[in-house]
C-alpha cells in the first residue's frame, strides 16, 4: 500500500493499490489501526467489488475507473450528515462537471445510490455509491466508470462511462486522479461547511423527477413494487412518490429503470 501525494482537503493520507480484494476491507482495517477521518482508499482493480446487494458486484477493467472507500468519523450516528449517501452522490456529479466541462449540466442523481449520464441517447449508470457504517465510522465506496468503454454482457446497456459520454474525446491518464481531488474538495465542503441547500440542488437534479416510476420498496431484491410520480426528497434524502395514496416517503428501496 503506496501513499500517493494528492491533496485531499481532509488532511488525510491516500492509499493506493494496484489489485487488492475490495477497497471496503482494506479501508475497515486501516480503521481498526486507528486511520483518520477522511482516510481514502484507492485500487486500480477489485476482485470482489459489491454493489448495493450481496449479488451485485462492481465489475470494472483494471486502471480503467476510478474505485476508493472514504474513512469519516464522528461522535455518534446523531453527528453523522443526514442523506450522506445522496449528498456523496451530488458532491461526485459536481466534481465531475468541473474536472470535464463537456458534460456540464448532463449528469443525475439516481435515488439512492447512483449518478446517470446519457450514452447514445439514454441514461445509463455511471457511478455508484456505497456507504457502510457503524454509529462512530462510516465508510463510502465510490467507483466511477472514467475510460472504460466496453462492459460485460449483462450490463453494456445500463453501464456508462465518462469516455463513452464523451464520445471520440480523449481523456488525459491522469483525470482519474483529478476527479478524486475535485469530489474530496466539495464533499468536505458540503458536510463539514456551513448548512447548505443540498436538498434544493439535489432536486435540480434528480434523476426523472416529475415523471412516473416503478419503484420497489424495501431491501435491494425484495419489497413491494410502488408506482407513482417522483416529487423530490425529503429532509432525511428519503424518497417522495405521489402515489394514488397521495405523498408517500421512502427510506428503503430502488427505482426501476431498465
Amino acid at each position: 500500500m503506496t501513499e500517493l501525494s494528492l491533496n485531499n482537503p481532509f488532511s488525510a493520507p491516500v492509499f493506493y493499490l494496484e489489485t487488492t480484494a475490495s477497497v471496503m476491507l482494506d479501508l475497515r482495517a486501516l480503521a481498526e489501526q486507528g486511520a483518520s477521518h477522511g482516510t481514502v482508499v484507492l485500487a486500480d482493480f477489485q476482485k470482489a467489488g459489491r454493489g448495493r446487494g450481496v449479488d451485485r458486484p462492481w465489475k470494472a477493467e483494471k486502471g480503467q475507473n476510478l474505485l476508493f472507500a472514504l474513512l469519516l468519523r464522528y461522535s455518534g450516528i446523531v453527528s453523522i450528515p443526514l442523506a450522506l449517501t445522496l449528498r456523496t452522490a451530488l458532491a461526485l456529479l459536481r466534481a465531475i462537471e468541473h474536472t470535464l466541462p463537456a458534460l456540464k449540466g448532463a449528469l443525475r442523481v439516481k435515488w439512492p445510490n447512483d449518478v446517470m449520464l446519457p450514452v447514445d441517447g439514454a441514461y445509463r449508470k455511471t457511478a455508484g455509491i456505497l456507504a457502510e457504517g457503524d454509529g462512530q465510522r462510516v465508510y463510502v465506496g465510490v467507483g466511477v466508470n472514467v475510460h472504460q468503454r466496453v462492459f460485460p454482457e449483462g450490463i453494456r446497456d445500463k453501464a456508462g462511462s465518462l469516455a463513452l459520454a464523451l464520445g471520440p474525446a480523449a481523456l488525459p491518464d491522469n483525470e482519474r486522479f483529478s476527479l478524486l481531488e475535485a469530489f474530496l474538495g466539495r464533499l468536505r465542503a458540503d458536510i463539514e461547511g456551513p448548512a447548505a441547500d443540498w436538498r434544493e440542488r439535489l432536486e435540480e437534479r434528480l434523476y426523472r423527477k416529475d415523471s412516473r416510476a416503478r419503484f420497489i420498496a424495501g431491501p435491494a431484491g425484495a419489497g413491494r413494487a410502488v408506482e407513482g410520480r417522483i416529487c423530490g426528497v425529503g429532509e432525511g434524502g428519503e424518497l417522495l412518490l405521489r402515489t394514488e395514496n397521495g405523498i408517500e416517503a421512502f427510506v428503503t428501496g430502488e427505482l426501476e429503470v431498465y
